[in-house]
């Protein structure tokens, strides 16, 4: 089934709407246009070459755990840099949270059986929850910056009280750091009232009945929330720890 027409009028619908959104976030002075475009200019050659690689990816469940590993270690470096402003080899600590809600999650949704043990129905999967538990980590990450870079004299007050460095990380940044949750659930109370996610819409239009195209929304859905709590909570865990290091290493200053 063709759900877009390629040709002319979509690379121009493309730079049209790529142009847009830089030109709107220049005007509204939220950030650096050339990073709009950047990104978009990214999109076009990442899932250029995948378009040209999944079919051969798809062989064999070797080929898609290799896949899996690449997309893991690519959210991680991207939450890294969204964390401390760098790839630093300690930045590279946002895998464990990352694997921390992939792992677990993955194994019972295959250890149930309601999903085939095969490479077509694995990789897009996991690769939906790779991205939660990287926007997850990232969103956590930036969040516990923010607050104790923001906050220092009370985590420092905390500390003064007898507090251990984790019980003051936790007392002044969990709360901002549990904002991360919130996209999450706020898809899951809407999914089919407010948007029809992509694996609704995937599902259906690989010619599922609707019925079977929910379930496997659902099971999405409910699995991104295990993935985000997981990985926002071990995100917390790093930084109380010290291995983690945000931003200017506030804490460590």
């Amino acid at each position: 089934m063709n759900t877009v027409t390629l040709g002319w009028p979509f690379a121009v619908l493309v730079v049209a709407l790529t142009g847009a959104a830089a030109a709107a976030t220049r005007l509204a002075g939220l950030g650096t246009a050339r990073h709009v475009v950047i990104a978009a200019t990214r999109a076009v050659a990442q899932l250029a070459a995948v378009s040209l690689v999944i079919g051969f990816v798809l062989q064999s469940l070797a080929l898609t755990a290799l896949f899996l590993t690449l997309m893991v270690a690519v959210a991680a470096g991207t939450s890294a840099h969204r964390i401390t402003g760098s790839l630093r080899p300690r930045g590279w600590w946002t895998t464990v949270p990352i694997l921390a809600g992939l792992v677990p999650t993955m194994a019972a949704i295959l250890l149930s059986t309601v999903m085939p043990l095969e490479p077509v129905a694995i990789l897009p999967t996991a690769g939906i929850l790779i991205g939660g538990a990287m926007t997850a980590t990232s969103i956590a990450g930036r969040r516990l910056t923010e607050e104790l870079t923001g906050h220092r004299g009370s985590y420092e007050a905390a500390l003064s009280l007898g507090m251990s460095r984790r019980d003051g990380v936790t007392l002044v940044g969990r709360e901002a750091a549990g904002i991360a949750l919130i996209p999450g659930l706020d898809q899951t109370r809407t999914v089919g009232l407010v948007t029809l996610p992509g694996a609704f819409v995937g599902v259906l239009l690989a010619g599922a009945s609707p019925l079977q195209a929910a379930a496997v929304q659902l099971l999405v859905l409910t699995g991104l929330l295990l993935v985000q709590v997981l990985a926002v909570t071990v995100t917390i865990e790093l930084v109380s720890a010290g291995l983690l290091p945000i931003g200017a290493h506030p804490l460590d200053e």
